[in-house]
């Protein structure tokens, strides 16, 4: 694959951790489903934009992966959005198969923790 840079457009809007990494959450594009977190580099986020397949950094193994290259659960990217503040990615995908490393469809479903329900002020 060609190295190509970021958009300097795109590159000087993104707020980067101490490790030059930035947060990604992945959502079904039709559902609104949040399926995943994360994160990108510039490099990552070129690769999401320009291949059409979601590409993250992995900070335990130090390398970037291709969702689903080897799972075969893919993300093939519908829109990519950053945040007002440009310090998280929206990465809205077409997810086939699991999304999550336990092999459930989504990351967010094994821990749902049970708020104090508010009521809204009238």
């Amino acid at each position: 694959m060609d190295v190509m840079s970021l958009d300097p457009k795109i590159a000087d809007r993104l707020k980067r951790n101490s490790d030059g990494l930035v947060p990604a959450i992945a959502q079904q594009y039709d559902t609104g489903e949040v399926l995943m977190l994360a994160w990108m580099d510039d490099e990552a986020l070129h690769r999401t934009l320009t291949t059409g397949r979601a590409t993250y950094w992995s900070r335990s193994r130090r390398e970037y992966w291709v969702k689903g290259e080897s799972s075969g659960h893919q993300q093939w990217v519908k829109e990519v959005a950053l945040d007002c503040d440009g310090d998280a990615i929206l990465v809205k995908v077409d997810q086939i198969g699991a999304a999550c490393h336990t092999g459930d469809r989504t990351c967010w479903d094994a821990d749902v923790l049970e708020p104090v329900v508010g009521e809204r002020p009238r």
